[in-house]
């Protein structure tokens, strides 16, 4: 990945966290930190390019709404944008701070991008160590916004920089203060679409080696029905076509059996596994907005035995 489609990639995202929590009522996860990681331009050139995409998401809504582009943005976000990554952070990090309670010391965000969790549990300082996986130029990227916005790295968060879809190396975590006998919880967020089955199975039996028994990861995975589902307004075919276009294509999805025996085969068991039905309920039911969970999206939370 190149350093401006990293960057851009972390900027979209931490985006659409931005403006739910700026704008949106009832939160489903409320990053707010996210907006000071965004210049005020950034943010204005991301609102108004989605809003003149607005006839790549849906041409009825461009022309119903074409006076409105407070209304389309928020339409864009709400549908197509937020759904997904909102949905699964609150899960994963509801998860974690339970996972605490039965002795986690470690967490390790794979593909970390601008994660704010860190800066928005500053009472965990010394009870958990953080560890963000990433790119080195996502990472420098990461590190000169929170210098912008005067935010001081604390003590418990280290960067490992790794590219590690392609391999990754308990070494490296080792040398950023990771302890391998210690339970660790991590997070592969937006991340197993764009590896193929072989690699999933292989980064999983990988994090999971040398951590003890109790350990846990988060992940959310697309089912077997990702490249035939159309979704709301089209929604699951426009996200394949934006992550082909943008270099990342979308090359795996599961079944539920698949994902249980690649986990199976690394030693861990499905703690707990939230459908699209689920994930609706559990996050989006009651709303009077454009707010429902993605078709063909799961979330995954295992443990090892």
């Amino acid at each position: 990945m190149k350093t401006n489609e990293s960057s851009l990639t972390s900027l979209i995202s931490a985006f659409s966290r931005a403006y739910h929590s700026k704008y949106d009522t009832p939160k489903i996860f409320d990053d707010f930190i996210a907006l000071d990681l965004i210049t005020k331009k950034e943010f204005v050139d991301i609102r108004e390019n989605m809003i003149k995409g607005i006839q790549f998401f849906n041409h009825e809504i461009a022309n119903e709404l074409k006076d409105q582009p407070d209304e389309i943005l928020k339409w864009i976000t709400q549908v197509q944008l937020s759904p997904t990554p909102l949905a699964r952070a609150a899960f994963c990090e509801n998860v974690l701070l339970r996972e605490m309670v039965l002795g986690v010391e470690q967490y390790v965000i794979l593909g970390a991008g601008l994660d704010t969790f860190c800066f928005r549990h500053p009472e965990l300082q010394a009870r958990l160590e953080i560890f963000e996986v990433d790119y080195p130029t996502t990472q420098d990227f990461k590190k000169v916004r929170l210098a912008n916005a005067n935010y001081q790295i604390p003590d418990n968060l280290h960067f490992v920089a790794m590219d590690f879809t392609k391999e990754f190396t308990s070494q490296n975590l080792v040398e950023a203060g990771f302890i391998a006998n210690k339970k660790t919880f991590f997070s592969l967020l937006g991340v197993s679409y764009y590896l193929t089955k072989d690699e999933n199975a292989q980064l999983i039996n990988e994090l999971f080696a040398t951590v003890p028994a109790g350990s846990s990861i988060v992940f959310d995975y697309a089912d077997d029905k990702l490249f035939e589902e159309k979704g709301l307004s089209n929604r699951v075919q426009n996200m394949l076509q934006m992550a082909s276009a943008s270099g990342e294509q979308m090359k795996s999805c599961f079944a539920y059996n698949e994902i249980e025996k690649i986990l199976e085969d690394s030693g861990l068991l499905i703690y707990e596994h939230l459908t699209p039905t689920a994930i609706n309920n559990q996050f989006f039911s009651h709303r009077s907005d454009y707010f429902s969970a993605f078709e063909t999206i799961h979330f995954i939370h295992a443990v090892k035995k």
